[in-house]
């Protein structure tokens, strides 16, 4: 333990605490997390979750810039949670480098030109690991743009609430392909095990959205016929 708190020193990552913090503290005791015992008496620092988003994507081993970890987002995160812009990212690489959870460097891009790839290191590795294992996991929060047009259907056209929900679909059937692809590339990776999980999820949940939509087209009809 002491190893760890030597490597923390200075970066904001406290990793034994004997109060409580602003920044939120971990749930203390020894888990057990794969091969290895988790302490999970860490004091995390107070980051967004795209940060810890941004630490997962560079917790799979390869050295990223942030052009890269951008579409690594846009090809899995945003099925499920959101896809930062281009330029949160760099904030949040920024960020994460000031605690020592994240280290660069500038390798060639070019005869003329450098770019600068990203790696998590060591410890930004066993703060991921206990923010995973131990903060509580908040409720998802559904905004359904579409749902709230039929909330309001008193005030509308029959046929324009038919439209609406036509356009959905048709955009799912776009974001479905996209998700498929998605899966595809993750399992194609031996090492992506857990992320083509999540992808077979987001597959069936656009595929449930589309029973949805198809379900609520008969709903339609029959409120019409109703009246």
């Amino acid at each position: 333990m002491a190893d760890s708190c030597a490597l923390a020193a200075g970066s904001g990552v406290v990793v034994r605490n004997s109060g409580a913090s602003e920044r939120g503290r971990a749930r203390t005791g020894v888990m057990s997390g794969g091969n290895v015992e988790l302490q999970t008496d860490v004091e995390l620092p107070k980051i967004p979750a795209t940060a810890w988003a941004v630490l997962g994507i560079l917790s799979f081993g390869r050295e990223l810039t942030g052009y890269d970890i951008k579409n690594w987002s846009d090809a899995i995160l945003h099925f499920f949670y959101w896809s930062p812009a281009t330029s949160q990212i760099y904030t949040e690489l920024r960020r994460l480098e000031d605690l020592g959870l994240v280290a660069s460097r500038a390798v060639a891009r070019d005869e003329v030109r450098d770019k600068t790839v990203y790696a998590i290191t060591p410890l930004g590795i066993t703060a991921l690991r206990t923010w995973q294992a131990t903060v509580d996991a908040e409720a998802p929060i559904l905004k359904h743009g579409v749902l709230l047009r039929i909330w309001l259907g008193h005030l509308a056209e029959p046929i324009r609430l038919r439209e609406q929900i036509a356009d959905h679909r048709s955009r799912l059937i776009e974001e479905l392909t996209a998700a498929q692809e998605s899966q595809q590339q993750a399992e194609a990776q031996p090492d992506w095990a857990y992320p083509a999980l999540v992808a077979s999820w987001a597959v069936r949940r656009i595929e449930s959205e589309i029973e949805l939509a198809d379900a609520m087209l008969i709903d339609l009809d029959r409120l019409a016929q109703n009246r």
